[in-house]
């Protein structure tokens, strides 16, 4: 019976972190990580703001978490390209799809603050500079060669093609603006077209 009860009890408690760290990722993706509050995390997920420090002792906790989990999975993401099926033109469109949901946006602007915003924790910068950008972004370069190689990528430098890909997706992803501009989603076809022939 209390094994029962220890074993509830460990499930709340993982479906309470993982309220309270979805919550905080909204928040920072909105307003970083100096301008947010505890208790504005807390009034995302629901709970008291007495709850909330019952799991992360600060928002510096949640968002050095939600760093490493963001950076962690960009890295996935990238390294899983080559293995998707398809020509590199399908397979660039499959990820420029995943690039453009709501969830990776969030991840994105989570990522943003934490190289811009100044006065960040030590804490995050370790784990900032554990990754290399250039090795992330190399996951790509091997999906470029052959798309030129097959004739559907423009000629030119892969990473210079690559740089024009990543600042239009990044442009996208900073527009607040959903209801005036549309859903990029449906428009992939069209952005790929600045490096497709």
């Amino acid at each position: 019976m209390k094994k029962q009860q220890d074993q509830k009890s460990e499930v709340l408690v993982d479906d309470r972190r993982e309220l309270i760290k979805k919550a905080a990722l909204k928040v920072f993706a909105k307003r970083g990580l100096q301008s947010a509050k505890m208790v504005m995390i807390a009034e995302e997920a629901g709970v008291s703001q007495g709850l909330s420090y019952r799991y992360f002792s600060s928002k510096e906790e949640i968002f050095a978490i939600l760093v490493q989990e963001a950076l962690e999975e960009a890295e996935t993401s990238l390294a899983e390209v080559s293995g998707l099926p398809g020509s590199p033109k399908e397979r660039l469109r499959a990820f420029t799809l995943t690039m453009l949901d709501e969830n990776h946006k969030r991840h994105f602007m989570l990522l943003r603050y934490a190289q811009i915003e100044e006065g960040m924790p030590e804490q995050i910068q370790q784990i900032l500079e554990s990754y290399s950008a250039e090795r992330t972004i190399g996951h790509l370069v091997p999906l470029f060669h052959q798309g030129q190689q097959a004739g559907e990528f423009s000629e030119g430098k892969p990473e210079k093609l690559l740089f024009f890909y990543f600042s239009v997706i990044t442009g996208l992803m900073l527009q607040d603006a959903p209801g005036i501009y549309g859903d990029w989603k449906n428009d992939v076809d069209r952005l790929m077209k600045l490096i497709l022939k």
